[in-house]
């Protein structure tokens, strides 16, 4: 695998663990920044995970 690629895939397992992050908080009572936020925040690093681990497939598999 190259350097390009597993970075990637870092960055993509980081961004996957930060919408899991804000996602539970969302359970939480009495947390600041309200949830309709942290479902934004949820949802964009969630999708910015997926975007950049598919990209990171494409990486792979032209390799």
């Amino acid at each position: 695998m190259s350097g390009a690629a597993a970075g990637i895939f870092a960055l993509s397992v980081v961004l996957l663990l930060g919408g899991i992050h804000f996602f539970l908080s969302i359970k939480k009572p009495g947390v600041y920044p309200p949830k309709y936020v942290q479902k934004k925040r949820a949802a964009a690093l969630a999708a910015g995970g997926a975007f950049l681990f598919l990209l990171g497939m494409i990486v792979i598999s032209f390799q």
